[in-house]
């Protein structure tokens, strides 16, 4: 019992609290995906969106590792993988949805029914979907799997929502909107975004509507806002954006600033976060 116990709390320290400072950096993380990964990416070529994706899975690959083997949670590494995930699901949702010509909906189809493969593997593997408690190294190989896939979904979802281009779908003709995105501009794809997680809020306080469903819903929806609104710092003004010179480049490093002064705030004052919200199983 006591060495079950102790297994336990060492998993729990390697995943930080979910509190308001986890959202933001999480907000943070994947805006920094979006801005991130168009420094990698020179558009021009059919295969301009592969290499970037197999750089930052390396990324991945390495810091997971990482993070597998290190006994407590430590924001720096931590960050970084959920940072790469953010980076390659972007690459590689353009890959597919672009390089592919499979379009933003069947681009986003597939990949939610990878998701509940996942979700589904992890229920019937394991006693229980809790992300609040990680007890086991398949369940954090499983968490941080998922945590690739959504920020993935994600970025499809809000390509899907944000964009419309044509030649985008072409293994299905590339000619429906379903394929092309709904091409609303990038302030109403925030609002959007932002009134679903708003939504999610609301659920998760009036309703008894599963946690760790609403978590992995917020999850999601916060990578699409995140690249809405990392489209607006780069984008020209006449695409809605800033039209900021250089602004790539600035608004990456804003971001990382953010993500850097949150870890100094999560090292500087541990005990001053905001309890954590129960994620029942």
């Amino acid at each position: 019992m006591d060495s079950t116990n102790k297994l336990i709390r060492s998993s729990i320290n390697k995943i930080p609290q979910l509190t308001l400072l986890f959202w933001i950096m999480k907000i943070a993380a994947t805006t920094l995906g979006e801005t991130g990964s168009d420094l990698f990416t020179v558009p021009g070529s059919e295969d301009n969106y592969l290499i970037p994706f197999l750089f930052f899975i390396g990324i991945f690959i390495v810091f997971l590792g990482i993070q597998l083997f290190v006994k407590t949670y430590i924001p720096p590494v931590y960050w970084v993988v959920i940072t790469s995930t953010s980076l390659a699901g972007t690459a590689f949702s353009d890959y597919m949805d672009r390089s592919l010509g499979l379009g933003y909906m069947k681009g986003s189809a597939l990949l939610v029914g990878l998701l509940i493969v996942i979700f589904l593997f992890w229920y019937f593997t394991e006693p229980t979907l809790n992300v609040k408690h990680i007890e086991t190294k398949r369940v954090e190989v499983l968490y941080w799997i998922a945590i690739l896939v959504s920020n993935t979904l994600g970025t499809a979802a809000g390509d899907f929502l944000s964009h419309k281009e044509e030649g985008v779908g072409k293994l299905a003709g590339g000619g429906s909107f379903l394929e092309q995105g709904l091409g609303l501009t990038i302030a109403q794809g925030a609002m959007l975004t932002g009134g679903l997680i708003v939504l999610v809020l609301l659920a998760y306080w009036f309703t008894a509507i599963n946690r760790v469903v609403l978590f992995w819903v917020a999850f999601v929806l916060t990578r699409p806002f995140g690249a809405t609104f990392g489209d607006y710092l780069i984008k020209p003004q006449d695409k809605g954006g800033l039209g900021l010179e250089n602004g790539t480049q600035i608004a990456s490093g804003v971001l990382l600033a953010v993500l850097v002064i949150c870890i100094i705030i999560q090292y500087a004052a541990p005990k001053r976060s905001i309890p954590s919200a129960e994620v029942a199983s």
